[in-house]
């Protein structure tokens, strides 16, 4: 349970920062407005052409009488625009890591100065980091996929699907989301993919008490654009204890030999 409040603690910290910090707060506010911006405009062209679209996919509703083919275009509309945000919602933080990269970049590296210590740096070419974070986040993104399958098909049990199931998909949801905000830290500390993963499962309550919090704000885009700055540097301050002790383990654990050093280069070749 410490560490629950720990992960806690550290989203209100990174919070405290960026205000303490104006500048850097409305630097990292850029991506967030942009991404938000190109997401309402799809959803309004969607609201309005989701009819057209419906009509197009279902030529063989055409002769139905009146009110069936009113009803069951009505009923796809809704689904297609209740789809649209569903994806809107679960994608709207890997897009704006994503476009957002040189910024967060920017804030993280201040979160560290700031703290002391050593600031790495990934010495790769922008275009290659945002490949890398695109490659990244899209095997988060398959992999949240994959529970989302599997905890809407347990939605459908009787009480469990109505209680538990939703508290471990903002779980699921809440660990991916600390994986995500904390790869930009630990990105440039030569950590990938696999090793974050298995430094968080390491510290699950920790990355549990960061992110569930934050997954149910972000359910609100708008509340995410003005949380997103100091969330990443709170996943900051919380990478900087991950890698500490990711330093500490003796040779053949999380950090041991095979693990890449901190500061290594990154590569695409896995």
């Amino acid at each position: 349970m410490h560490d629950l409040g720990a992960g806690f603690g550290y989203l209100m910290k990174g919070q405290r920062w960026v205000v303490g910090h104006g500048r850097w707060f409305g630097f990292g506010l850029l991506p967030g407005l942009v991404t938000l911006v190109l997401y309402a405009g799809a959803l309004v062209a969607l609201f309005y052409g989701a009819d057209d679209l419906t009509a197009w996919a279902t030529p063989f509703a055409d002769d139905w009488s009146s009110p069936w083919l009113g009803l069951f275009r009505g009923f796809l509309t809704a689904l297609v625009f209740a789809l649209g945000l569903f994806l809107a919602v679960i994608t709207f933080t890997a897009v704006t890591l994503l476009i957002g990269q040189p910024f967060y970049e920017s804030l993280s590296e201040a979160v560290d100065r700031a703290e002391g210590g050593e600031v790495p740096e990934s010495g790769l070419p922008l275009w290659r980091e945002l490949l890398i974070s695109a490659r990244d986040s899209l095997r988060i993104l398959v992999r949240v996929t994959l529970y989302g399958v599997l905890l809407f098909a347990l939605g459908f049990i009787p009480v469990i699907g109505q209680t538990v199931i939703p508290v471990l998909g903002f779980c699921v949801s809440g660990f991916f989301l600390t994986e995500e905000l904390t790869a930009v830290a630990l990105q440039r500390r030569g950590i990938e993919l696999k090793e974050r993963l298995t430094l968080l499962r390491g510290r699950r309550m920790l990355a549990l008490g960061f992110g569930v919090p934050l997954t149910l704000a972000f359910l609100v885009p708008v509340v995410a654009v003005f949380l997103m700055p100091g969330a990443v540097a709170g996943a900051t301050l919380m990478a900087r204890e991950l890698a500490s002790a990711r330093e500490d383990v003796p040779d053949g654990g999380a950090g041991g030999e095979g693990a890449p050093r901190t500061g290594a280069p990154l590569t695409l070749d896995k």
